[in-house]
C-alpha cells in the first residue's frame, strides 16, 4: 500500500476540537484524514479538497493548516432535523438525479434527506417526488418544480426504516452481486489500486464510495470488495420468465462526448421499434439500456450490468470494448451481440455472435460468380483507394481461373474493350466494381452501360450496391449485371412496408442508416431468443430482416458465430 493510502485512511487516535462557528482552518492532527475532517465541519470531501488544491489528491501530512470555509462560517448547512415550522415541499427526480446529487444540490445532508424520504431507496425513479426544506428548494432548486409546499414537521422515522439505515452504515463492505438483501455493483480491490484511480475508473465521487464502503477507514487493502453504486432496482434478481436484455450504445454523456451520439440515438430508435413489436406478439421483455462511453471509458458502464441477471446483451460497438464485455461476463457465458465490430481477436469467443459481414465474404461469392461466367475475357476490376478488395478479390481469381487476365484500375475510364486477333474486332470483358463509393459506382454503371451498346456480351459484377444501380437498371440489365445488396431495404416488400409505416408512425420521419442497423438486429435476435435461452439453439435459421439477411456460421469449432448472410441481386435483359 502507498504512503498516501495510509496516510489517507490513518484511524483517527486524537481530535482537536475547535468551535465549528468560528472555525476558518483546520490544524492536521495525528489520525486525521479528509473524510474525518470533512465530516467534522458539514463538508464533502470534494468541497475540502478543493478548498486546498495544495492537498494534491487528498495527501495531508500532520501540522498542515487546511482552509475549512471562507469567511469563516461552518460548511455544515442544515444538519438539524427541521422542526416544527419549517417549510417542506417536494421536488419532481429528473433523469441523472442521485442521492449523493440532490445532497449537493440543495445542501443538506444524506442522514437529514433520509429523515424526510424514509422510503428514499424505492422512490428514486424518474417523476418521482422528494421532500426538501422549502428554503433549500427555492435558494438551490434552479428550474425545480415545486410539487407542493406546506408548513410540516420532519415525517417520522420508523423503527425499521431507522435499523435499517443505521444497519447498512455498519455492513461489511464484502459484498457480492446478488445477495437477497442489496443489490449493488462491486469491484475488487486489485494490486497497485489507490482510493483515486478507483474513483476516476468508475466515475463516482470519494464521497460516494466511502459512502457505501465505512470499511474504507481502515485502509484500502487488495482483494477488498468494494460496493461500487446500488443497482438499477429493474435488475436486482426476479424469478420470472421475462428475458433480461441490455442495450450498450456509445450516447457519450457520461463523458460529455457526442462522437457517436446520433449514431447511437438512430440506432435506438430502430431497435425500440423491434422491442415494441415483440412485446406486443407477447414476448416478455426486460430492457435496459446503458451508456457505454467511449473506448476509454467503457469499463466504468460495466457496473451497471448484474451478469448473473441478464440473458442477452446487445453492444457494445467497438472492438476493445467488446473483449472487456466478454472479459466481465465469462463466467455466466450470456450471449454477446456485436453489431459493427468484427475482428480476427473476437473469434475464440464462443457465446459471442457477431453481425458485420466482411468484405472478404462479399469478395469470395463475386469470385464464385464471376468463375461462372467467365469464358477466357479479360477481366478489369475497379478498386477504392486502398485497393485492399481488389487485390484480395485478383488473388482469387487467380487461383481459380485458368489463364486469366486481370487488370486493377483506378477509374472505371479505363476499362477497354477486347481486341480479337483472329478478327480484330472488339470482344467483350468482364467489369468487376471492388469499392462502394458512390463516384466510382456511377462512373462504373456509365461505363458499363457505354460498352455494352457497342459490343455484346459485355458481363458486370459489384461487391455492393451503389445508388445508380436502381436508377439505371434497365440499361445495365443489358449487362447482365449481378451484385451483392446488404443492408438496403427493398421497398416493395411486404414485411418492409409495414415496418417502414410503423416507424414512420412512431418518429415521423424515414429511418436513417443507424435505425434500419438497430431494428434489423434488435428484431433478428428477439425473434431468435423467444424464449430465455433458446437463441443458440435457433442461430441456424436464416433470417431476412428490414434491410439485412443473417446467416450465421462458426469461425471456427466452439468459436464465435459471424454473419455471412447477403442478398444476390441479378440483372437480365
Amino acid at each position: 500500500m502507498s504512503n498516501m493510502i495510509k496516510r489517507f485512511f490513518v484511524l483517527s487516535g486524537l481530535c482537536m476540537f475547535l468551535s465549528m462557528s468560528a472555525q476558518k482552518t483546520h490544524t492536521v492532527v495525528k489520525g486525521d484524514t479528509p473524510y474525518n475532517i470533512s465530516k467534522k465541519y458539514g463538508l464533502t470531501v470534494d468541497e475540502l479538497l478543493k478548498l486546498n488544491p495544495k492537498t494534491k489528491d487528498g495527501k495531508i501530512a500532520i501540522g498542515d493548516i487546511l482552509v475549512i470555509k471562507p469567511g469563516g462560517n461552518s460548511g455544515a448547512v442544515n444538519s438539524a432535523v427541521p422542526n416544527k415550522t419549517t417549510q417542506l415541499a417536494k421536488i419532481t427526480l429528473q433523469p441523472k438525479q442521485t442521492i449523493y446529487g440532490i445532497t449537493k444540490q440543495y445542501k443538506i445532508s444524506e442522514a437529514e434527506l433520509r429523515r424526510l424520504n424514509p422510503d428514499l431507496d424505492s422512490h428514486m425513479k424518474i417523476g418521482d417526488e422528494i421532500t426538501l426544506p422549502l428554503d433549500n428548494i427555492k435558494k438551490y432548486g434552479g428550474s425545480s418544480v415545486i410539487a407542493s409546499a406546506t408548513p410540516s414537521e420532519a415525517p417520522a422515522v420508523s423503527t425499521n426504516s431507522k435499523s435499517r439505515i443505521d444497519s447498512d452504515s455498519q455492513k461489511s463492505s464484502a459484498l457480492s452481486i446478488g445477495s437477497s438483501q442489496d443489490e449493488y455493483a462491486t469491484y475488487t480491490v486489485e494490486q497497485g489500486d489507490t482510493v483515486f484511480s478507483i474513483v476516476n475508473k468508475f466515475g463516482i465521487s470519494i464521497d460516494e464510495l466511502i459512502a457505501l464502503n465505512p470499511d474504507l477507514a481502515k485502509g484500502l487493502k487488495t482483494g477488498m470488495i468494494l460496493k461500487i453504486r446500488k443497482l438499477d432496482p429493474a435488475y436486482i434478481k426476479k424469478n420470472g420468465d421475462a428475458l433480461s436484455v441490455v442495450l450498450m450504445l456509445p450516447f457519450g454523456y457520461s463523458t460529455n462526448e457526442t462522437q457517436y451520439r446520433s449514431m447511437a440515438v438512430d440506432f435506438l430508435t430502430g431497435a425500440k421499434l423491434a422491442i415494441e413489436r415483440n412485446a406486443s406478439g407477447g414476448q416478455k421483455l426486460d430492457i435496459k439500456i446503458v451508456d457505454s462511453g467511449n473506448e476509454a471509458s467503457f469499463k466504468s458502464s460495466l457496473s451497471q450490468i448484474n451478469p448473473n441477471n441478464t440473458d442477452l446483451i446487445i453492444g457494445p460497438f467497438f472492438k476493445s470494448n467488446v473483449i472487456d464485455l466478454l472479459d466481465f461476463t465469462k463466467t455466466q457465458k450470456i450471449p454477446v451481440v456485436a453489431p459493427f465490430a468484427n475482428s480476427s481477436e473476437l473469434y475464440g469467443y464462443s457465446n459471442l455472435i457477431i453481425l458485420e459481414t466482411t468484405d472478404q465474404t462479399y469478395a469470395d461469392k463475386i469470385a464464385e460468380e464471376v468463375k461462372a461466367a467467365y469464358s477466357d475475357q479479360k477481366i478489369y476490376i475497379v478498386a477504392d483507394a486502398k485497393k485492399e478488395n481488389a487485390n484480395y478479390l485478383k488473388s482469387s481469381l487467380e487461383k481459380n481461373l485458368r489463364n486469366p487476365n486481370i487488370i486493377i484500375v483506378n477509374s472505371a475510364a479505363d476499362i477497354q474493350l477486347d481486341q480479337n486477333m483472329m478478327t480484330g474486332q472488339s470482344a467483350p470483358v468482364i467489369a468487376v466494381l471492388a469499392s462502394d463509393n458512390e463516384n466510382i459506382g456511377e462512373a462504373f454503371s456509365n461505363k458499363v452501360i457505354a460498352l455494352s451498346k457497342e459490343v455484346q456480351g459485355i458481363k458486370a459484377f459489384s461487391m455492393y450496391s451503389v445508388p445508380s444501380f436502381d436508377k439505371k437498371v434497365d440499361e445495365l440489365s443489358q449487362a447482365n449485371l449481378v451484385y451483392l445488396m446488404d443492408r438496403k431495404i427493398d421497398t416493395d416488400g411486404k414485411f418492409e412496408k409495414e415496418i417502414l409505416a410503423a416507424y414512420r408512425e412512431k418518429y415521423c420521419k424515414t429511418p436513417g442508416k443507424y435505425a434500419i442497423i438497430g431494428f434489423d438486429v434488435v428484431n433478428d435476435m428477439l425473434t431468435r431468443e423467444n424464449k430465455k435461452g433458446e437463441i443458440f439453439k435457433q442461430i441456424n435459421k436464416v433470417q431476412t430482416q428490414l434491410a439485412t439477411k443473417f446467416e450465421f456460421v462458426r469461425t471456427k469449432s466452439n468459436g464465435a458465430y459471424i454473419n455471412k448472410g447477403f442478398r444476390i441481386i441479378r440483372l437480365v435483359p
